[in-house]
């Protein structure tokens, strides 16, 4: 992902926690973890990113964020994606969104006219409720998104 980051150079990014960041239903020191390798890639290769947005709908939250030299890093649990955007307005741009599901993270995108990075994860031990999301989501892609 970070990779991914660098080529597109945004100012801002919006990241989905499940299941890039940590695993459904992992343990908070898998959210740590993740939360802190991820910090640790993109240090490598920052481009001009310069705020990170974790974004989940769960009510998961790491025992402590990280910090990261020259990266504004934002947690954000609850975070009622797509239907509370105003959050993500005042953003700086570029903005993008990273995230696994296309009816909330990349609804979320297209609502606030941000670019949406569709991770596609291996779902076969996902909880029932994110694979139900994908099936959901699927009639969405090609309505609101253009492949790259």
């Amino acid at each position: 992902m970070p990779r991914i980051l660098a080529e597109l150079e945004p100012r801002t990014a919006i990241i989905d926690i499940e299941p890039l960041i940590a695993a459904w239903n992992s343990g908070e020191e898998d959210l740590d973890a993740g939360i802190a390798a991820f910090l640790a890639a993109v240090a490598d290769r920052p481009g001009r990113l310069r705020d990170v947005v974790f974004a989940t709908n769960s009510a998961r939250r790491p025992s402590v964020i990280p910090a990261a030299p020259g990266l504004r890093i934002r947690y954000v649990s609850h975070a009622g994606k797509p239907l509370r955007a105003r959050l993500y307005r005042r953003l700086a741009g570029p903005c993008v969104v990273v995230g696994d599901q296309i009816a909330t993270d990349g609804i979320l995108a297209w609502r606030l006219g941000l670019t949406f990075v569709h991770y596609i994860p291996d779902d076969r031990d996902a909880p029932v409720g994110p694979r139900l999301m994908r099936v959901l989501g699927r009639p969405l892609h090609g309505a609101l998104f253009r492949p790259s």
